[in-house]
């Protein structure tokens, strides 16, 4: 491929390649990283194509470096992301609960592989769902979206820039091993086509210029280093201008519009998809790459009279809670598919209120769910 897409014309892409370029689409020019399969063509892709945008690709020693230097070139008011896969994903613990204690905008692609520690490297997991909501320490905010095809690469990608910057946090995108390296065709929207949304830039003189004042939408405009504004930054709780503190109405102040600004948002960040549900008596809700298979067998199961839909979770925290009780309430049972123990069924069943079955189906050999195992499932449940 050369330097720039070509827009309009169909492309053959795979999800790491459709991920970098949504990436480059929303206006990241940098990205750091270390190789780590099955994640490492994104940043191969990065850096064929940063270079030729005027952006900057750096592989860095290790993925705590990776993390620090995202953070840094978002400081310096470049929108800037990192990929890469579980090993790598938990050294970057420290640097991402960093990024949130200082509200940096950046965005971490995690494709996801069979763990715990080495694992499965070549293989599929959704293992590391939990650890995207909870991995860094402390109460913190956090977006975390997962894609289930090349389209959904691209797009999100370019969702996941814009939600960093309108909200000031770190957004995490799960993707995993299958839809990493999937290749499918792929019509790249025009420019005029995608919506951009970068950082509010402050509008008063230096001198007023206050980095973590409380605003309306608990989100303060963020001045980059060398433009002329005073910008403290710390991991330590802090005031508005950025200076450590121990007070406990700054520090409680603080906390209090980390989350506020986040649970105000919920309308745009809170993300679904619905297939087949208008009459659905048996639901599937599923995310990733076990979402394509739950398609299938939402087909395969009507097929044989079971009235069933799909509920895909594209942003999987803020967790969506009000589209998943709107299916428990109007669905007798639900089958949660998961290539793990079992994440986001726990939070489905956190949620629920004993208003309809909810039954889990988990895998965690590697292999994606198939629809078949799916469509039994359902069938057995509905009958």
């Amino acid at each position: 491929m050369s330097g720039r897409s070509k827009e309009g014309k169909i492309q053959l892409l795979q999800g790491n390649e459709a991920l970098a370029e949504g990436a480059i689409a929303a206006g990241c020019r940098f990205f750091a990283g270390y190789p780590i399969t099955p994640a490492s063509e994104i940043a191969e892709h990065m850096a064929l194509k940063l270079p030729a945008l005027g952006g900057t690709f750096i592989q860095m020693e290790d993925e705590i470096a990776s993390m620090g230097a995202v953070i840094g070139a978002s400081l310096a008011g470049m929108k800037a992301m990192t990929a890469t896969s579980g090993p790598g994903f938990s050294l970057m613990q420290e640097n991402i609960g960093f990024a949130c204690m200082a509200e940096t905008p950046c965005v971490v692609v995690n494709v996801m592989r069979g763990g715990p520690s080495t694992g499965l490297p070549t293989l599929a997991s959704q293992g590391d769902v939990m650890q995207a909501r909870w991995g860094t320490h402390g109460d913190h905010p956090v977006i975390v979206l997962a894609v289930s095809s090349v389209k959904d690469c691209f797009e999100i990608a370019v969702f996941a820039f814009n939600l960093a910057e309108k909200y000031r946090v770190p957004v995490i995108i799960l993707s995993d091993e299958v839809v990493a390296h999937t290749r499918e065709t792929f019509v790249p929207p025009s420019r005029g086509e995608i919506e951009i949304f970068d950082r509010l830039k402050p509008a008063v003189p230096p001198e007023w210029y206050r980095p973590y004042e409380d605003t309306g939408t608990g989100v303060p405009p963020m001045a980059a280093f060398g433009d002329g504004y005073r910008h403290h930054v710390t991991g330590l709780t802090h005031d508005e201008r950025g200076f450590p503190t121990q007070r406990s109405d700054e520090i409680d102040a603080l906390m209090r519009r980390l989350f506020r600004k986040i649970t105000q948002g919920f309308h745009e960040i809170q993300r679904v998809e619905s297939f087949m549900l208008e009459d659905a008596e048996i639901a599937v809700i599923a995310y990733g790459s076990v979402a394509r298979s739950a398609r299938r067998a939402v087909v395969e199961a009507r097929e044989h009279g079971v009235k069933a839909g799909l509920l895909q979770l594209v942003t999987l925290f803020p967790f969506p809670r009000r589209y998943v009780e709107k299916v428990l309430k109007q669905c007798r049972a639900v089958l949660v598919p998961e290539m793990n123990i079992g994440q986001i069924s726990r939070e489905v069943k956190r949620v629920h209120r004993d208003s309809s079955r909810v039954e889990s189906l988990n895998r965690v050999d590697g292999r994606l769910i198939t629809p078949r195992e799916i469509s039994d499932c359902l069938i057995k449940m509905y009958y």
